[in-house]
């Protein structure tokens, strides 16, 4: 049994927004479409259709800086990085193809692609300077569809082969230290490969993978699947068996985003299709939810 992903996240890509009631601040999930932490792990971010929604100190708030519609939103320890629209009133062309911001999402740099494509895939290594994207169709700088990689912040982009990966993609993700290691999670399962992408093997056949993420220790890779219930699992990436993380109740649900905290690193969040997030400070073992079904907690 495959996820209920409607037209498989819109293309591959949730649209999300975010509200703020005026009468008392409550911040309202309408879909997520990313989940990142700030690099000192204080700020938990989620991009919406309308900027960012940040959860810190226990509380979610709208974050200031400008209010786009980000898509493919990828944190590294020392930037943001996104695709998407742009907010109207910005001046930017739409889509605003690649874009880099050095101060949290207050203000951001237009790294080409302006006008071109909106990369809903997008994933970034956390040490590195290695961006992947799944490029939906050609344009100037990528004249094939499919897997590419930057090293130089977009100036240019080398095309992957991508032999061996089955299934459609739904999620990317790149090992935090090692640029050319990169995971696709995709209908047939979790794929890696360790040469940026022109070759990759299995990590998990059988169900639909939905999520992948490569845990800080550089050691594990974390996935979400669904094979009738939501799974998470956690993978060694030297091939040893995955184990089974136990998720809260989510019905009809999945996994749609992992992230880690880089300066706590028991402490994970998972966001799932359906707007739930959820906070585990114990690697897993428990967890608390911090909005459900798109309302704050």
């Amino acid at each position: 049994m495959t996820f209920p992903i409607p037209a498989l996240r819109m293309a591959l890509g949730v649209v999300a927004a975010l509200a703020l009631n005026s009468a008392h601040g409550a911040v309202t999930l309408t879909h997520v479409h990313g989940l990142s932490y700030s690099a000192d792990g204080k700020r938990l971010m989620i991009p919406s259709h309308h900027g960012l929604a940040v959860y810190e100190n226990g509380k979610w708030s709208k974050a200031s800086g400008p209010q786009h519609d980000y898509m493919g939103f990828s944190a590294t320890s020392k930037h943001l990085y996104s695709s998407g629209h742009p907010a109207p009133g910005s001046g930017l062309v739409n889509p605003f193809g690649l874009i880099r911001s050095r101060d949290g999402g207050k203000s951001w740099d237009k790294l080409g692609l302006e006008g071109e494509t909106d990369f809903h895939l997008l994933a970034t290594s956390w040490n590195t300077n290695a961006i992947y994207v799944w490029n939906p169709a050609p344009n100037s700088r990528m004249k094939l569809l499919g897997l590419h990689y930057t090293r130089n912040d977009g100036r240019a982009w080398k095309p992957s082969t991508a032999k061996g990966l089955e299934g459609d993609p739904n999620a990317l993700a790149v090992h935090p230290d090692d640029a050319a290691t990169v995971a696709v999670a995709t209908s047939a399962g979790v794929f890696v490969s360790r040469d940026s992408g022109q070759r990759f093997v299995p990590l998990a056949k059988g169900a639909q993978a939905l999520s992948a993420y490569f845990d800080l220790d550089r050691k594990h890779l974390w996935y979400g699947s669904f094979d009738g219930s939501a799974r998470l699992a956690r993978v060694p990436l030297d091939g040893g068996k995955p184990a089974s993380v136990v998720l809260p109740l989510l019905g009809r649900d999945a996994v749609a985003y992992i992230a880690q905290n880089p300066s706590r690193s028991a402490e994970y969040a998972i966001a799932t299709f359906n707007r739930s997030v959820y906070l585990t400070s114990n690697a897993g073992r428990t967890w608390t939810a911090i909005a459900e079904h798109g309302q704050e907690k």
